[in-house]
């Protein structure tokens, strides 16, 4: 168990599928917009956030061309983006990776999404079996990670046969991106352990995320491997508990019965996910079962698929439950909230200062030294700060 005082590393999230204010309804639903997109990162840049994940999928946007969209606006914010193996050959990976890295000055993050629906997966042409797909991505980053960190890859294999590739221009980060991975099945461990730098795990109890932990650490341990720990969640954060919690009600409020029993059954149809299921046995597709560990709400699994919990309370409330996250050993959160424009900024103003993150960046002045409040915005501007008397 760590008891490290390190600042986590604070990723946000981009909903290139499109967003909203409440679950399970069109009502103040933003579609996906890449101008809305822009924002996000824009804002995500300056609030400090490190970096963004985006989504892989049929419903989203392409993530190393909207990546590659993004990184013209921003200045520091990297992007975390997907390689799904089989959906293109490793050398064709290899040169947009390299060619992202490169164009965004060295802020590429690399996601490894194996799983996915039997469905979906049809659709892009892979039809191996769920602990399969581990054995052929394995030699796809034989390739890989070969062609990214020499320029030269070779492999023979039962899936992947790639005859003396080339890769002429290298990433600028050395000796490849970082690697992030999440899968909870044994076959998933079994093949990030030894591969991976980051290995991310969606928003379970802590003695689950605990658990799961030291089934890494031991696997990548056996392969003389040293892994680093992150966590996806989402968040609502307030002023107090009561209006954080209000806050969840809200979000849910517009969810009907109906809605939950279809989005359930088709999660169960649809997905041979190991982490899915886990994320649905928590609430069980019921209402009355949300809180499954102090101020970790899972209402969200109810429409959503994957990441489906949120830490919920006040700043000083979410700061404890993240710090008994890293304790575990946890050191990268991905984080979001709905719309994740404003709940951008309500993380970085209330949540930041709490788990010593600093505050946004700016590149002026506020004023020549004197204490101001807020004013309102009239034309007189701020108002000065009353000294004490």
């Amino acid at each position: 168990m760590s008891t490290t005082t390190k600042p986590l590393d604070f990723l946000w999230f981009i909903p290139s599928s499109g967003d909203g204010a409440y679950l399970g309804t069109d009502h103040l639903s933003r579609p996906a917009d890449p101008a809305y997109f822009k924002e996000i990162a824009v804002a995500a840049d300056r609030l400090g956030y490190s970096g963004v994940l985006l989504p892989t999928g049929v419903a989203c946007e392409e993530s190393f061309t909207l990546a590659a969209y993004l990184a013209a606006f921003t200045e520091r914010l990297k992007f975390l983006v997907a390689i799904r193996p089989g959906t293109a050959s490793p050398a064709y990976y290899a040169r947009l990776a390299s060619t992202l890295d490169r164009v965004s000055a060295g802020r590429l993050l690399l996601n490894i999404v194996v799983g996915g629906g039997p469905q979906e997966l049809a659709g892009d042409g892979i039809f191996l079996p769920h602990d399969e797909r581990y054995d052929h991505a394995d030699e796809f980053f034989q390739v890989f990670n070969s062609l990214i960190e020499t320029g030269h890859g070779h492999v023979d294999g039962k899936y992947i046969q790639a005859h003396n590739a080339r890769l002429v221009l290298p990433p600028v980060q050395e000796p490849r991106p970082p690697l992030y991975f999440g899968g909870s099945s044994e076959a998933a461990i079994d093949f990030s352990a030894g591969l991976v730098d980051k290995y991310l795990t969606w928003g379970e109890t802590p003695d689950q995320v605990g658990e799961k932990i030291a089934r890494v650490r031991k696997a990548a341990a056996a392969k003389g491997k040293q892994v680093s720990f992150g966590i996806r969640l989402h968040f609502i954060v307030r002023e107090t508990d009561d209006e954080a919690w209000e806050a969840a009600d809200r979000l849910i409020s517009h969810l009907s019965d109906e809605t939950i029993a279809a989005a359930q059954e088709g999660f169960a149809k649809n997905s041979d996910s190991v982490g899915q299921s886990r994320m649905l046995a928590l609430h069980q597709g019921r209402r009355d079962k949300l809180e499954v560990s102090p101020n970790l709400w899972a209402g969200i699994g109810l429409v959503r698929s994957g990441a489906g919990t949120a830490l919920v309370g006040s700043a000083k409330t979410v700061a404890a439950r993240l710090k008994e996250y890293q304790d575990l050993g946890i050191d990268t959160v991905i984080a979001s909230g709905y719309p994740h424009l404003e709940e951008a900024y309500r993380v970085s103003e209330l949540l930041f200062p709490e788990i010593g993150l600093g505050k946004p960046v700016s590149h002026v002045r506020a004023a020549f030294g004197e204490p101001q409040v807020f004013g309102g915005g009239g034309h007189g501007g701020n108002v000065r700060l009353a000294s004490a008397s």
